[in-house]
């Protein structure tokens, strides 16, 4: 049984109905509450503060996970520019951010970029554009269970002091049981809903920044020392690694800026939970904001201090050694740190792993739930557990398919970490593009109306779609390459290519599937941009 709010008044097109949301008149359900939405899908509305939308935002993105795994790829695009790839990467981020704030005012549903891409370019668009979100975090959530296995080995092998028990990371069996172990603690943690989310996020999150903080310090303190024992390929700082234009080529930019742009993901988790959150159509935008920033100052940081304490080279510490490149910190614990010290480094990035592990479920199993509620999926997801207040049977389904993906790619990929961290890249650009461009899209009615809708409806979101799209394409013709990642291929191209490409054809073909199992939706009987910010439950 479908329910929808009132119908649109006598009239009404994108613009009309867009002009009324930016003064206020919002139309919707029993009097126009934007909140009712909440409510009517079963969700614990009022659930999230600011600090708490903020702190989600940043777990979801997991900075510690993010610096170890990426600190050493990027080190091997760009060299010395990394600083400069990661402000680069930033900006896009922050532009397409802008465009998700001012969609959230308008239409705060926990559908967000599936929602809101419907209504600006219709059902199809829509469709792949909720697809790319969620398959972005399952790839996401398959590399959080990864990293949380190899430093639970890792932090197990310190404490015990047996070699033998750290090596059991390098054992696949045993590290996939693991990982799928990981996988379904955090969902049945997730499936308890936001009460049980925010009781550990708080302590996890402060525990990885304060762990970060001390290790930029020790490593800065030591670089700047002269000390003898530091690395050979120690370095001073300079302010040319800030320049983005010295990269040697547009190819090794590219590549560095997709790694980048991965670094930022995750941040838009606080729109998922709109629905949930106190002020639904202001505060996850704000939260958003005010993650970013915390997470570029923090990487900026990060990468001068360990730039400058173990330097770039390919051998030993270096950032850019091979040997060490998924993993950056699990080299650097001890020379930075200390025996001592260096194990609370082990420890942040568990946390860190396991804390966006579970976050990380949230945009996941919302979108999902959105989708099954507009009739774009099968109905079954769209129930709420009636205790728990959470989208059960989207989370738990979100738990398989991340179980069966990372376990299928170990055994296929030579160095799966890497390669799909780099297909990442891809399905972000993808989706975050689309979603910037449906903005000005969405708000083209509006946009002469003032110097700010201008701006940040129109001219902000279109630059970061650009500049994402853009890195799609070029990211997409780079990684035919087999060499492209980690160097491994299927029948003669990358593996990056099959991953990501692969992925994203699967989702035309359940796509084409569902058009014919739930025809409503696809002939846009559904949600178009006139629809009002209304509720549609699922059967």
């Amino acid at each position: 049984m479908v329910q929808t709010a009132p119908r649109p008044r006598a009239g009404d097109t994108v613009m009309s109905v867009a002009r009324r949301r930016r003064r206020g008149g919002r139309p919707g359900p029993a009097g126009g509450s934007a909140g009712a939405a909440a409510g009517a899908k079963g969700l614990s509305g009022n659930s999230v503060g600011l600090l708490g939308s903020a702190v989600i935002g940043i777990s979801t993105v997991a900075p510690v996970y993010c610096l170890t795994s990426t600190l050493g790829p990027t080190v091997g695009q760009v060299g010395v520019q990394m600083p400069a790839v990661f402000l680069a990467g930033f900006l896009p981020m922050l532009l397409v951010a802008f465009a998700y704030r001012e969609l959230n005012k308008a239409v705060p549903d926990c559908g967000t970029s599936f929602t809101w891409t419907v209504r600006a370019f219709g059902p199809k668009v829509g469709w792949m554009c909720g697809w790319g979100l969620v398959i972005a975090t399952i790839i996401v959530l398959s590399n959080l269970a990864g990293v949380a296995t190899s430093f639970f080995y890792l932090l197990l092998g310190e404490l015990t002091g047996s070699d033998a028990v750290a090596a059991l990371d390098g054992n696949r069996p045993a590290h996939v049981a693991t990982c799928l172990a990981f996988i379904a603690l955090a969902t049945a943690v997730s499936y308890r809903g936001m009460t049980a989310t925010k009781g550990v996020q708080y302590a996890l999150v402060g525990l990885q920044l304060a762990v970060l903080a001390v290790f930029v310090t020790m490593a800065l303190i030591k670089a700047r020392s002269g000390d003898l024992s530091l690395p050979a390929g120690s370095i001073g700082f300079s302010w040319s690694w800030l320049n983005p234009f010295a990269v040697q080529s547009f190819a090794a930019f590219t590549a560095g800026l997709s790694l980048s742009i991965f670094m930022f993901w995750g941040w838009d988790a606080c729109l998922t939970v709109n629905e949930e959150t106190e002020g639904s159509d202001r505060t996850p935008g704000r939260a958003a904001l005010i993650a970013m920033v915390v997470l570029v100052g923090s990487y900026l940081l990060t990468a001068v201090a360990a730039q400058m304490f173990a330097g770039v080279g390919d051998e030993g510490l270096g950032l850019g050694n091979p040997e060490t490149a998924d993993n950056v910190f699990a080299a650097l614990a001890d020379p930075v740190m200390g025996t001592a010290l260096g194990v609370l480094l082990f420890v942040a990035v568990l946390a860190s792993a396991a804390a966006s592990l579970q976050t990380t479920f949230l945009p996941v199993a919302r979108t999902v739930l959105a989708m099954s509620a507009y009739q774009a999926l099968p109905p079954s997801f769209a129930r709420v557990h009636p205790r728990f207040r959470s989208p059960g049977r989207a989370t738990v389904a979100a738990g398989i398919a991340t179980g069966v993906f990372y376990a299928v790619m170990s055994f296929l990929s030579t160095n799966v970490l890497i390669d799909t961290i780099y297909a990442l890249g891809l399905m972000i650009c993808f989706y975050y593009s689309i979603t910037a461009f449906a903005c000005a899209w969405y708000f083209r009615g509006v946009l002469r109306d003032s110097v700010r809708d201008a701006l940040f409806k129109g001219v902000f979101p279109v630059l970061g779609g650009l500049l994402l799209a853009a890195v799609f394409c070029k990211t997409l013709y780079d990684m035919w390459d087999p060499a492209y990642g980690s160097g491994s291929s299927v029948l003669g191209v990358g593996s990056v290519f099959v991953i990501g490409v692969g992925l994203l054809l699967i989702g035309v073909a359940l796509m084409l599937v569902m058009r014919w199992r739930r025809p409503a939706f696809f002939r846009g009987e559904v949600l178009t941009g006139a629809t009002p910010v209304s509720v549609v439950v699922g059967e």
